[in-house]
């Protein structure tokens, strides 16, 4: 039967798309799409574009595609090898001036063999670390916070200096910390409000790191630890960020030590975090407090010519 692939509009969706991914979840043991490609399934402000596959007319695929370039897709685990993530890939990297970068969730045998098969590379790695509670090698983390430096939570950073300013620095020291990458880099305060409105968002969970510099009268933010809870006991170290300037000085202990505290002093039996492979000292500091490699996300791309 052949494969009829269309663009709809996130209004468009069905609750038979949804449970088709959940399908594939409960198939694969790892999720397809990640928190910001589920978003868009339902929030067309974020720009995805959403293409659908059939096979003899039944609903198949499902394709979307970010303003970034950044593609992730999921077949139904009943129509798998007949060619349609490979309909998809050739559509998207044959259309004009697109360049886009699929990714990989879990980096599964099947997902290596398809990008192989068409000729796209790695080009990137997303490791997923995990750790049991009482595996987390807290003493690792013990140093008290450096005399100058004093660590609070967003509702006593809001108390003590007002939203509008603790949001401000916030902003810029998540996008001095992260000017690099791809999806934390480059937020406006919409994109801030948009990640604190989420359902799972604890304004408790938010720890600041302030310095107070000689002959200032008022602290600055050196940086931040934002933790996230999920269902069933797990919490995550969300995002840590230092400005550029307090870099070097030891720093992240005491971020990661409030952040990781909150999650197991609330009842979080297990941790996560996300780190990009290549940041080598990062996994490295990760594995000395307990932290192994549970899963692999790879970005696959076309070669360049």
């Amino acid at each position: 039967m052949s494969t009829s692939i269309t663009t709809i509009s996130p209004e468009q969706l069905t609750d038979g798309v949804r449970a088709f991914i959940r399908a594939a979840e409960e198939h694969d043991g790892v999720a397809p799409l990640s928190e910001q490609f589920l978003a868009g399934l339902g929030d067309a402000s974020l720009g995805h574009t959403h293409r659908v596959a059939r096979v003899g007319g039944q609903l198949a695929g499902l394709a979307a595609q970010a303003p970034d370039g950044s593609v992730e897709l999921v077949v139904h685990p009943d129509y798998r090898r007949r060619g349609v993530a490979k309909e998809f890939i050739a559509l998207l990297v044959d259309a004009p001036g697109n360049q886009p970068q699929f990714w990989a969730h879990g980096n599964l045998p099947a997902a290596q063999a398809t990008a192989e098969s068409v000729g796209l590379e790695a080009t990137r790695e997303l490791l997923v670390m995990s750790a049991a509670a009482g595996d987390l090698n807290l003493p690792h983390l013990s140093g008290a916070v450096p005399n100058g430096y004093e660590a609070v939570n967003y509702p006593e950073a809001v108390e003590r200096f007002g939203r509008e300013r603790v949001e401000r620095d916030w902003l810029r020291v998540n996008n001095d910390a992260f000017s690099w990458h791809p999806e934390q880099g480059g937020w406006d305060m919409d994109r801030l409000h948009r990640g604190m409105a989420a359902d799972w968002f604890d304004p408790a969970g938010v720890w600041f790191l302030y310095a107070q510099r000689p002959g200032e009268r008022e602290p600055d933010l050196a940086g931040f630890h934002w933790t996230k809870r999920h269902p069933g006991g797990v919490g995550e170290v969300y995002v840590v960020g230092l400005a550029s300037g307090y870099r070097g000085e030891g720093l992240g202990v005491p971020l990661m030590a409030a952040g990781l505290r909150h999650l197991v002093e609330g009842g979080s039996s297990q941790v996560i975090l996300y780190v990009e492979a290549d940041n080598e000292p990062a996994v490295r500091r990760y594995d000395e407090t307990g932290f192994t490699v549970a899963e692999s996300h790879v970005v696959y791309q076309k070669p360049a010519v």
